[in-house]
């Protein structure tokens, strides 16, 4: 979100200094595009750049297209396909690492304003709303999302006919149970890539927890038996419980596994995690509550550190929320 954040607030400044700005989204991908579905870039006439479509001879060869757009600002958006194929017979981005994408070229008008300093103001408050670009209405913003909408969408049924919608803001929302060491090198990790990170603990005095300055809310409880009513459900929640203690693990763990959520991880060793779901088959929990956990949560990299374990960690939610986004793609 940081990323996006700052490709319009440099739109928004061009447009206040009255500087040609276009554009540049990539609105559709598939296969092993490097550039992804809501990817966003900003060219301006000053030369200034921000952001990115995926990298690489195409992003250069379209941004060299965009500047030569700025020159003719009142021309209408254009979407350019490109095919990472070199042996494809047309649309060639000069990539051959397979897959493609379309990119909106959209030249920023003096009208748009208004929608890109909301879009700045929503980002820089943590805000959540929807964009939605289309050739005859242009740029336009609404605040607040409604629920069960996908986090894109694209249609098109001819060059002028088209429609790009998309969620903004945070898409996802991880929930840390417990404030230790791990939790902290945990969330300085996550709060680089762009989740929204709930805090909780039940020693509000923890060193640990009273210095983590990586999340965006930090709630004590005054059991863990509490976050039942605490940790929302849903596509997008992600949440992994790393307490002090078996015991806390436990509270924590039973009062979340019923919960519908895109992912749930506990933190522990395999003997700890064996007596764990052994006791709680023993008590007749069913089996797809304890299937779907990931315990011990992280990939099997063998981490020691509270650091490698945060990336054993990052890496394994990062796999179950791309693979969930490709379903929807």
């Amino acid at each position: 979100m940081k990323r996006a954040l700052a490709t319009w607030q440099l739109l928004s400044e061009s447009l206040r200094r009255g500087e040609p700005a276009v554009l540049l989204y990539v609105v559709q991908s598939a296969g092993s595009s490097p550039g992804r579905q809501g990817f966003i870039m900003a060219v301006n006439a000053a030369g200034d750049m921000q952001g990115s479509i995926g990298g690489g001879i195409m992003e250069h060869k379209l941004v060299q297209l965009a500047r030569e757009r700025l020159a003719q600002p009142a021309l209408p958006p254009s979407l350019h396909r490109q095919i990472h194929n070199k042996t494809a017979p047309k649309d060639q981005s000069g990539m051959i690492c397979s897959g493609e994408q379309t990119i909106l070229l959209y030249p920023v008008q003096p009208s748009d304003a208004d929608a890109v300093q909301q879009i700045v103001a929503a980002l820089e408050h943590e805000q959540a709303g929807v964009l939605t670009l289309a050739p005859t209405t242009g740029l336009a913003f609404e605040r607040n999302q409604k629920p069960g909408q996908a986090d894109y969408g694209f249609t098109q049924e001819s060059a002028e006919g088209w429609l790009y919608r998309e969620k903004l803001g945070y898409q996802n929302q991880l929930h840390i149970i417990g404030g230790g060491h791990c939790a902290l090198a945990f969330a300085r990790l996550m709060h680089t890539l762009d989740f929204h990170i709930q805090l909780y603990e039940d020693r509000p005095a923890l060193n640990t927890f009273l210095t983590n300055a990586y999340t965006h809310a930090k709630n004590v409880v005054s059991s863990y038996s509490d976050l039942a009513s605490l940790v929302p459900e849903g596509d997008g929640q992600y949440v992994v419980i790393m307490t002090f203690g078996y015991r806390t693990d436990d509270v924590a763990l039973r009062a979340l596994l019923s919960k519908n959520v895109s992912f749930l991880g506990v933190l522990g060793s395999k003997k700890k995690i064996e007596k764990m779901l052994g006791d709680y088959r023993a008590e007749g929990i069913p089996p797809e509550q304890l299937e779907r956990l990931h315990a011990p949560v992280g990939l099997p990299i063998k981490s020691q550190t509270p650091e490698e374990i945060a990336i054993s960690i990052a890496a394994q939610i990062i796999a179950v929320k791309n693979k969930a986004q490709a379903r929807i793609l």
